[in-house]
């Protein structure tokens, strides 16, 4: 799935260590969200969305929309 994830991080200025913290998570994971590797369980990418203050649909991009 495509994401917005790592350019609204780096606004904020926020290392992937940072936002993992913030959002109870590995570094890794955050890596691999931002990547496409791996898609977030819905409770996590509502605490995304929650986080920066935005829709779901504002992060994450469906592949049939992409």
């Amino acid at each position: 799935m495509n994401n917005h994830l790592r350019a609204l991080r780096a606004e904020r200025g926020w290392s992937q260590q940072d936002l993992a913290q913030q959002l109870e998570v590995s570094r890794q994971s955050v890596n691999a969200i931002e990547t496409g590797r791996y898609d977030p369980s819905l409770p996590l990418a509502f605490k995304i969305a929650e986080l920066f203050d935005c829709a779901i649909e504002d992060i994450f991009v469906s592949p049939s929309k992409a």
